[in-house]
């Protein structure tokens, strides 16, 4: 007889193998209402893996540009782009929290989401072959992923979260790290879309299927795992758009860090205000400059191209010049990235993955504290 955690492992692969044969029949996560206006959506979530840093050897000084070449799709649409073309697009929630919020995105997707909406766990997709949370999949991993999604290279995706814009752009740049380029962020999230008088889906989702993105994952982990052969997903991870800590270290100690933008609040970046992971040191990168996430939104939605420009400015960050992006985990660090990308397009970026979460655990590492 099967272990109770064997019987569950063995579920999750049914549903998992399921789910990919009907990907391969041609079946979409969302075909529009039913008779009582609900979407059908596909599997998902649970664990991932891959091992820790993809190093750029010379990342702050030669940052890769990551555009959108070839593809019409905006960074950031509205709700209304979203409704108009609500048929022909994969919509993720990527809703993700701090313990301090005391929310569970599970069950509030649960209760609630945006039509044939699917979830995209950010801390089931990601690496858990390290102590650091959501870091970014294995090629493997998240091919794995995108199949139990059953999402395409060529499907257009929008991403959203519940807070407005926290989450997301963290979901927006790992697919563009996969080799996405059709891929939006929906301004203003949920709050945004049931502003605009659009409706909720209220449907029950199972849990398998929560889990079978993450279980995809899991099951794709380990040292010699590789893309299989008859995935619908060629995942290619571009390194050139993550930075590691020995390339941020490298940079320190070549004193190249003056356009390492850190969105964390200004009280943890200068060591005043206590770290929300325990264990870290606190303060900041030497040379790096501070600019508050959310001083780049107003009402979670993101400023107007001349109001962010400013804020860059403002914090001592160079648009013109390739940037390096941090903040506590990885994640509000990509809504720099996607303000730096509206505030100048084609700006130049890289993201620390690892960033606080791994910076402020290390030993031996500078740490800075104070206004500079």
């Amino acid at each position: 007889m099967l272990a109770l955690g064997q019987t569950r492992t063995a579920l999750h692969l049914c549903a998992l193998r399921a789910n990919f044969r009907a990907c391969n029949l041609g079946q979409r996560a969302y075909s529009g209402p039913t008779s009582r206006g609900v979407a059908r959506h596909p599997p998902h979530r649970s664990i991932t893996h891959h091992s820790s840093k993809r190093v750029s050897p010379t990342l702050i000084a030669d940052a890769s540009r990551m555009s959108a070449q070839g593809s019409d799709v905006p960074d950031i649409v509205s709700a209304q782009w979203l409704k108009d073309r609500l048929a022909d697009v994969k919509v993720l929630d990527a809703s993700w929290y701090l313990p301090v919020h005391k929310r569970d995105a599970v069950e509030e997707f649960k209760a609630s989401r945006l039509p044939g909406a699917q979830f995209f766990d950010l801390d089931a997709i990601s690496d858990t072959s390290v102590d650091l949370p959501h870091m970014l999949p294995s090629e493997a991993a998240f091919a794995a992923a995108a199949d139990a999604l059953c999402i395409n290279p060529d499907d257009t995706i929008v991403v959203y979260d519940r807070l407005g814009a926290f989450s997301s752009p963290r979901a927006w740049w790992t697919w563009h790290v996969f080799g996405h380029k059709r891929v939006a962020v929906l301004d203003g999230g949920l709050p945004a879309w049931v502003e605009a008088g659009s409706e909720l889906e209220s449907t029950p989702v199972s849990d398998s299927a929560l889990t079978a993105p993450g279980a995809a994952a899991a099951a794709a982990q380990g040292p010699d795992a590789g893309v299989r052969p008859d995935s619908r997903y060629p995942a290619h991870l571009d390194s050139s758009q993550v930075a590691s800590w020995r390339d941020v270290l490298a940079a320190v100690e070549a004193g190249t860090t003056g356009n390492l933008v850190d969105a964390r609040p200004a009280g943890r970046w200068r060591g005043e205000a206590p770290e929300v992971r325990p264990g870290l040191a606190s303060g900041h990168i030497p040379g790096s400059k501070n600019l508050p996430w959310d001083a780049v939104q107003s009402g979670g939605r993101f400023k107007p191209a001349e109001q962010l420009r400013a804020a860059f400015q403002g914090a001592g960050a160079d648009l013109g010049r390739p940037l390096t992006l941090s903040c506590g985990s990885g994640t509000t660090a990509c809504v720099l990235l996607l303000a730096a990308r509206r505030a100048a397009p084609g700006a130049r970026a890289t993201v620390y993955d690892g960033s606080w979460s791994e910076w402020g655990g290390l030993p031996g590492v500078p740490v800075a504290k104070g206004a500079a």
